[in-house]
């Protein structure tokens, strides 16, 4: 395979030979300088990462992205798999572990394995062939308002799923549809983990808790900061943000008894990509440090790659049990929806 370099060498001498009228065909070789990315809102929002990678993209390789967001990660899903191979988008970026298999049955991804692929963390490397490509991990875990939870005669910190279900809690807790989000996903598969068959009459002893379930991750948080309840769905690496940005130690994640469901982002290439080696440099690149040097900072989230990570992650709590649970199906997703 030709190096990118070599690439643009033989793109130049093409133009050449063009001008003098004795290079039919050469110009097939020269690759689009535009790069099509899918991805849910917060990556390609103003304080995502989505806009540094392009710069930094960009200045390596002279390609341009273009970012198309649409909605949470389910959504995201929905959406490619509904228009199939008239998408026209070259990648998608961040589907978890819950929404992969779904995402590799379609048909619809080509497997590519990355030049740096052996700098990735082993327990992040679901997909052996690199079917989808692991570029970041975090943990699912309840978030709470350490002014309103905790404190003197306030409710304490919850420390299981079954505290969420105490009357203490009442209305008190933000969750995420299972359905559009990959939180709501995680969540959902993380209920069914614990109590099994059981799954349903928890969600029913749950649903005094619960103030509102929000379409996405954004909309959920939005609200849990903005004071409309104490505890929300979000990770163990969401109390960071607060602390760089803020220098507020106020928002916490609540570490549980019974462990917590990793979630590992994928980034995936389309077979129908119509820019495919240009995909291709960026999938390499995206396991340079310049691209998971963003993440920590940029989507809240632990690099796939071992780099330092920057201080405020040191209020970030570590449960010693990561969970690995079975995404529900599309009939336990109905059952669901019929709860509510």
């Amino acid at each position: 395979m030709l190096s990118h370099l070599q690439k643009k060498l033989l793109a130049t001498v093409c133009v050449a030979l063009v001008v003098l009228g004795s290079c039919a065909g050469c110009s097939k070789t020269v690759n689009s300088k535009n790069l099509t990315i899918w991805t849910y809102d917060s990556f390609y929002s103003e304080w995502g990462p989505g806009l540094e990678i392009a710069r930094r993209f960009k200045e390596e390789s002279g390609i341009e992205i273009k970012w198309e967001s649409t909605g949470d990660a389910g959504s995201l899903l929905s959406k490619i798999i509904l228009e199939g191979p008239e998408a026209g988008a070259d990648i998608i970026i961040g589907l978890d572990q819950n929404m992969g298999d779904r995402a590799i049955e379609s048909g619809l991804f080509e497997a590519y394995k990355p030049l740096n692929a052996a700098a990735v963390f082993p327990e992040l490397v679901v997909y052996k062939d690199f079917a989808l490509i692991p570029f970041d991990y975090s943990y699912f875990a309840i978030n709470y308002d350490s002014e309103k939870i905790g404190t003197a005669n306030r409710p304490a910190v919850p420390a299981s799923l079954e505290d969420l279900t105490k009357a203490e809690y009442a209305k008190k807790l933000i969750l995420i549809d299972p359905r559009t989000s990959s939180p709501g996903l995680g969540f959902a598969a993380w209920v069914k983990e614990i109590y099994k068959d059981q799954w349903k009459d928890y969600w029913q002893r749950l649903k005094p808790s619960i103030l509102t379930v929000a379409d996405s991750w954004d909309t959920a948080y939005g609200l849990y900061t903005a004071g409309e309840a104490p505890l929300v769905l979000s990770y163990t690496t969401s109390p960071a943000y607060h602390l760089e940005n803020e220098g507020s130690s106020r928002y916490r994640a609540a570490i549980f008894a019974e462990g917590h469901p990793i979630q590992i982002e994928f980034a995936g290439l389309l077979a129908a990509a119509k820019n495919k080696e240009a995909a291709k440099l960026f999938l390499d690149f995206m396991l340079k440090p310049s691209f998971q040097e963003t993440i920590p900072l940029g989507n809240w989230m632990y690099p796939a790659i071992d780099i330092p990570l920057p201080d405020c992650f040191s209020i970030n709590p570590k449960s010693d049990k990561p969970l690995y649970p079975k995404p529900l199906t599309d009939e336990e997703l109905d059952q669901w929806a019929e709860l509510f």
